[in-house]
């Protein structure tokens, strides 16, 4: 898993292996070896992950199913050669996020092993934030001496821009997936710094806190905005008083400080969460409704075919909940729904059964970052960005491995 971190955060998503087209992203050849060591694993019964209860398997196995009845239904339809490469492409790409979060769930055998696996999610998302820094800085795509010897670039370096900023995407694909993947990680990394027993490691776990809180404003998403305020939302009300009140100075102190260093972000960034539903970026995502309710009615069960829904063929949707109507039908939105109902309520449930503060505090960040999934899956088509969507899975699979092992004895948890 480790390999694997690397791997995603460090190479830039968009770089991939030529002759495997989207299949040949290196997070995603890796995540594919993963499921299909996981599956080998299980024909040995003194190897085998199958040890006591685990929600996250049959989750995964309903989410897999109705994304291979979408891919029947899809067969059923005239299909153009791009859509067909597309659902095969969609079905790899499923099989690597199964990898990821089974290895995870039934890989992670203690309490030691999640939380050095936590800590290397926070280090792996610390790059991409330090790289959009120098990006939004510099207005250099530094990504493109990052890349391998034989991968080739799927997609443009240029940086975007907004309001005379320019929006880093980090190694990620889009400044959207950078912005949702911080504020997904941002939990994990205060629980690392607020629970740090060494004073040696103490300031460098909070300037990796620092790094992703301060490269997530400049991705100037209002998705990862809002991403924050989820944050923000689970874990203040579980904060004891004095750590509520110290939370709150320091983020109005840090606003302030970023006002006097980057004039102007702090008020693009909150003028762009004010106008939600009056601007032409909202009115143009409410118009999709009616297309999608009617592309919908004609398909209602398993869609059109999971990945098929392309931009270039139909139009684009930022809102995977009404991606997945549209590709899977209602039972792949069920599905999916499942899945970040799932991973909250697994965390909730460990934080329930936890004996000490420190891994309630753990369960509840894990929380917050499905919550943020929760939400931000409906602001942009997540399934259509690799990182996010890697790590969202990934940390589902922690949620599912915290989960049991606070709630069933040790034997059963790892002979």
């Amino acid at each position: 898993m480790t390999f694997f971190l690397i791997v995603l955060f460090v190479m830039p998503a968009r770089y991939v292996v030529g002759p495997l087209g989207g299949a040949g992203s290196p997070s995603s050849m890796v995540a594919v070896l993963l499921l299909v060591w996981y599956l080998l694993s299980t024909l040995s019964p003194r190897w085998t992950p199958l040890r006591g209860r685990q929600p996250v398997r049959p989750v995964i196995v309903f989410f897999a199913l109705a994304v291979l009845a979408s891919y029947v239904a899809a067969a059923t339809r005239p299909l153009s050669a791009d859509e067909v490469n597309a659902a095969d492409l969609g079905l790899v790409l499923v099989g690597g996020w199964a990898g990821i979060a089974l290895v995870t769930a039934d890989g992670i055998n203690g309490m030691d092993r999640l939380e050095t696996l936590r800590h290397r999610i926070v280090l792996g998302a610390s790059f991409p934030a330090l790289v959009a820094m120098i990006q939004f800085f510099t207005g250099i795509e530094v990504t493109r001496y990052l890349a391998l010897p034989g991968l080739v670039e799927k997609g443009s370096a240029v940086l975007f821009e907004r309001e005379g900023f320019f929006r880093p995407a980090g190694t990620a694909t889009h400044p959207i997936e950078l912005g949702v993947v911080l504020a997904a990680v941002l939990p994990l990394a205060l629980h690392g710094a607020i629970f740090c027993r060494i004073p040696e490691q103490r300031r460098k776990r909070w300037l990796m806190v620092a790094l992703i809180a301060g490269a997530l404003p400049m991705s100037v998403s209002r998705s990862a905005i809002l991403g924050l305020f989820v944050v923000m939302i689970v874990l203040l009300p579980t904060w004891p008083p004095e750590w509520r009140l110290r939370a709150l100075l320091i983020f109005g102190a840090a606003s302030i400080v970023m006002r006097l260093v980057i004039p102007g972000l702090i008020g693009t960034v909150l003028n762009l969460v004010s106008v939600i539903g009056s601007d032409e970026n909202s009115t143009t995502r409410t118009g999709d409704y009616d297309a999608v309710v009617e592309a919908v009615t004609q398909r209602p069960l398993f869609g059109q075919g999971f990945a098929t829904y392309l931009p270039r063929i139909y139009r684009v949707i930022d809102n995977q909940y009404l991606m997945s109507a549209l590709e899977t039908g209602l039972v792949g939105l069920l599905a999916l729904i499942v899945f970040l109902l799932a991973g909250w309520m697994l965390a909730r449930g460990a934080r329930r059964a936890a004996a000490d503060e420190e891994t309630r505090h753990l369960a509840q960040c894990f929380a917050a970052s499905m919550a943020v999934a929760l939400f931000g899956f409906g602001t942009f088509d997540a399934f259509s960005f690799p990182m996010i969507t890697n790590v969202m899975f990934l940390i589902f699979g922690c949620c599912g491995a915290l989960w049991r092992i606070q709630t069933q004895p040790a034997r059963e948890v790892w002979d």
